[in-house]
């Protein structure tokens, strides 16, 4: 240790980038000095990535911190984080990289912030190995605002692998504390909707396609429920490429909300896409939970923050999860449980995520 810093290995557990989000963020939160080492060990490519490295210029800059080693295919950072200020934080990947999993960095961080904020975050809205911004709008925003805060999040331009270009405004507001969240109860399947999409050069006739295969493939499994998927084509000014994907969201009667997407791409039968997307959603119904699998990692951070105890019923837990879970616990002072559900159905897989929160207190407001 050099004076405080915190050590992390990034190449443990997961070892991908999501122990940056996690650590970086709190590091920022907490006002602590970090050391992150073996970044990405666990990839093909390891160190930095461009969207890993706009993420962590975008930290720094909303806290005037220090970062050294932010360089492409750095395997190594030192961050020292200052004051998190509110206003407009610009963050660009230049290339494809997602700007759901920008926005999963910035947000707890600007919740903490002494003003509003706006985060223009420029790279891929519909990006393989990251949420959707689709499913950032339809499942993640309505859920952690569960925590007690509000965010708005305007789509200005959708962008795809390779080249990205999408641009993505979200605004809001800093809060005192975040409340916890107790989702326990799945309660039944109401509704079934969601969006089929194709952009630049491809034909509607695509997404239509996509679309009645999901609906076939989910009929197979739930019959008496109208599925409500729109197939749309998105206007040529607000697409940036060409792309395609599908995401199918279930609605339950207690207001949860589980998830499947899938994207497409050259050479993949338009309906492989509609009925991976709908095969996920009915895996993520099956296991029992009150979240999908993609959403489970994503509340982690939030639960540590929050001022109190946390509940989520949950399916298996992810090794994104697991490794959200040891770096928040690591770095705050949360603490978190996993036991498994004693469920009276014994064919469902659940879990029960606890957490007692930090009770992080905003102490510019």
């Amino acid at each position: 240790m050099d004076g405080d810093r915190v050590e992390i290995d990034g190449g443990i557990m997961e070892g991908g980038g999501q122990i940056l989000r996690v650590s970086t963020a709190l590091s920022c939160l907490l006002g602590l000095p970090l050391r992150v080492r073996r970044i990405r060990a666990g990839r093909s490519q390891p160190g930095l990535r461009p969207q890993h490295l706009s993420g962590l210029e975008m930290i720094r800059d909303l806290c005037e911190g220090n970062l050294e080693g932010g360089e492409i295919g750095s395997t190594e950072i030192t961050f020292t984080p200052g004051k998190i200020k509110g206003g407009t934080h610009i963050a660009d990947t230049k290339t494809a990289g997602s700007v759901c999993l920008l926005m999963q960095v910035a947000m707890p961080c600007v919740l903490f912030a002494a003003s509003p904020s706006e985060l223009r975050l420029k790279g891929g809205t519909n990006a393989e190995m990251a949420p959707q911004i689709d499913y950032t709008v339809m499942v993640f925003k309505p859920i952690v605002e569960k925590f007690n805060f509000t965010f708005s999040c305007d789509i200005k331009k959708r962008g795809y692998y390779p080249q990205g270009g999408g641009e993505v405004v979200v605004q809001m507001s800093p809060v005192k504390e975040l409340s916890p969240i107790n989702l326990i109860e799945r309660g039944t399947v109401t509704k079934i909707y969601g969006r089929a999409f194709v952009a630049g050069a491809l034909p509607i006739k695509l997404a239509k396609d996509m679309s009645a295969a999901a609906v076939r493939c989910i009929r197979k499994e739930i019959r008496d429920l109208y599925i409500n998927i729109q197939s749309v084509r998105e206007p040529d000014d607000q697409a940036v490429g060409t792309g395609s994907g599908i995401i199918v969201v279930a609605e339950t009667s207690t207001g949860c909300l589980l998830a499947g997407s899938s994207l497409g791409k050259r050479g993949k039968n338009p309906d492989k896409v509609g009925i991976e997307a709908a095969e996920i959603l009915l895996r993520n119904l099956k296991h029992g939970g009150t979240v999908d699998d993609s959403l489970q990692d994503q509340l982690i951070i939030f639960m540590a923050l929050a001022k109190g105890v946390s509940r989520v019923k949950s399916g298996p837990i992810t090794l994104h999860t697991q490794t959200a879970i040891h770096f928040a616990e690591q770095l705050t002072k949360a603490k978190f449980t996993v036991t498994k559900s004693e469920e009276e159905d014994s064919s469902t897989d659940t879990y029960i995520i606890e957490c007692q929160g930090m009770g992080m207190i905003n102490s510019n407001l």
